[in-house]
């Protein structure tokens, strides 16, 4: 899995990609943050490997690097975009 950007995080994201939760498929790419579109409960794994459950409005952006979006614990499944 390679890391989608080569600038700082402060930097602007040079691509992004839809993103369909799975428990077992990481992303092509490194996410450096996620778009969440709808309010709801997102279960994010980190580039490391960790796991962390993020509760957001709609409209929320999650400043994290990750590999994944987990389908368990996940319902605010429409409408999120990976940055990278």
């Amino acid at each position: 899995m390679a890391l989608g950007h080569t600038g700082s995080m402060g930097t602007p994201a040079q691509g992004h990609f839809a993103v369909t939760p799975s428990d077992t498929v990481d992303f092509t790419v490194v996410a450096r943050s996620l778009f969440v579109a709808v309010a709801g409960d997102v279960t994010v794994v980190a580039y490391d490997g960790t796991v962390a459950l993020y509760t957001v409005p709609a409209g929320a952006i999650i400043p994290v690097v990750c590999r994944r979006v987990n389908d368990t614990g996940t319902d605010a499944s429409m409408g999120i975009v990976g940055l990278y």
